[in-house]
């Protein structure tokens, strides 16, 4: 299928998209899926995921450790260059260390980019960790109308989930329908939907996914993809590789599903339209989705979860996709391994960063795995 050449555009040139837009709508910085986009569509705002580039981070290395992961560098490293200067603002939630010394490295050095913490509970399973996350995104709320000088109303509010319900459920959608009929969307052009999701201007792109995925439901049934595709599914942090998924399908396989926080866990899950307090509303849905390791819902949470998806989406394994240098991925891998294995779901661990490097090396052991399965 041919998917919207919007969704090319922005994918190609996300920072000249983002300066074009920056003269009709106010454009608010995200690095991480648990910043309440919702929040900031209510203030009239369009949030950007920001990723970095793949260029040398002569400037960030000044100041981040030479150990830090190639995403809060590239970040920085755009920011110092002046390349993200269609930014109004950004918003950091602390999660890992690294992104937490990132927020006050930027507070200190980008001056002319308004800087918004958001601190959320790590511990999310407890109702007082509900009350407290509900007064951060609160005070989040307030902050974030005194810098874009406006004001954000609970119908404001209703509006923003609305709009992000729109895109959450047709990306529900799409991911049943390629789960369903696996190789009905190229890896690449799900990957291109998913990262243009994040950066597009909301309504924009809400009705731009609600067309792709009709236009899917038309083929689903029709389809007919590879031969006895080996199902893959995939987990980890960010992928920022489109050509890791041109690998897993040359080698044999094909994307049934992600758990990535580029990729599903960034969509799913829905905020209640019917609470009559929109903050609640909006903490229960990041409570209740798919965690990531910063996070704490429970001692099996994840790795039960994880066994639960794969096998929904019929994965025959998983591929995990560790950025280099990931403390918290890092240190869940050994745990998520050890429950697929106990499942019955091989499972392979690659280790990648920007830019990504052994494509031949990678590409091998990709075969030998779809052999292995």
């Amino acid at each position: 299928m041919k998917i919207h050449e919007d969704f090319s555009k922005i994918i190609h040139d996300p920072y000249g998209y983002a300066a074009n837009l920056n003269d009709e709508k106010k454009i608010v910085g995200t690095v991480c899926s648990y910043v309440p986009e919702e929040i900031i569509l209510a203030a009239g705002a369009t949030p950007f995921r920001l990723f970095g580039s793949f260029e040398k981070t002569r400037l960030a290395d000044a100041h981040l450790q030479s150990y830090g992961c190639s995403l809060a560098k590239g970040v920085l490293e755009d920011a110092l260059a002046g390349k993200l200067d269609f930014l109004d603002g950004v918003v950091f939630t602390h999660t890992c260390d690294t992104m937490q010394r990132l927020s006050d490295i930027w507070r200190i050095n980008v001056k002319d980019i308004f800087h918004l913490d958001v601190i959320l509970p790590v511990k999310l399973d407890t109702e007082s960790a509900r009350a407290y996350y509900r007064d951060v995104l609160q005070t989040f709320r307030v902050e974030l109308a005194e810098r874009l000088g406006v004001t954000i109303s609970d119908d404001d509010l209703r509006r923003g989930i609305v709009a992000s319900n729109r895109i959450r459920r047709a990306f529900g959608r799409i991911y049943d329908m390629t789960a369903q009929a696996p190789g009905i969307l190229q890896g690449e052009e799900l990957y291109m939907l998913d990262r243009a999701g994040m950066m597009m201007e909301r309504n924009r792109f809400a009705d731009l996914i609600e067309e792709t995925a009709n236009k899917l439901s038309e083929n689903v049934t029709n389809h007919t993809g590879a031969s006895a595709p080996k199902r893959i599914f995939l987990e980890g942090g960010i992928c920022n590789y489109p050509d890791i998924f041109n690998i897993i399908e040359e080698s044999g396989g094909v994307v049934a599903g992600d758990d990535l926080c580029t990729g599903f866990r960034y969509f799913s899950g829905l905020v209640d339209e019917t609470n009559p307090d929109p903050i609640l509303a909006i903490a229960d849905r990041y409570i209740r989705r798919i965690s990531c390791p910063a996070k704490h819902q429970g001692t099996t949470v994840r790795g039960e979860r994880l066994v639960e998806m794969a096998r929904e989406r019929q994965a025959q394994g998983v591929v995990f996709f560790l950025l280099k240098f990931c403390d918290p991925h890092a240190f869940d891998y050994p745990y998520l391994r050890d429950t697929l294995e106990k499942a019955g779901i091989p499972v392979l661990m690659v280790e990648v960063d920007d830019p990504l490097q052994g494509e031949g090396q990678l590409r091998t052991r990709l075969e030998a795995f779809m052999e292995m399965i």
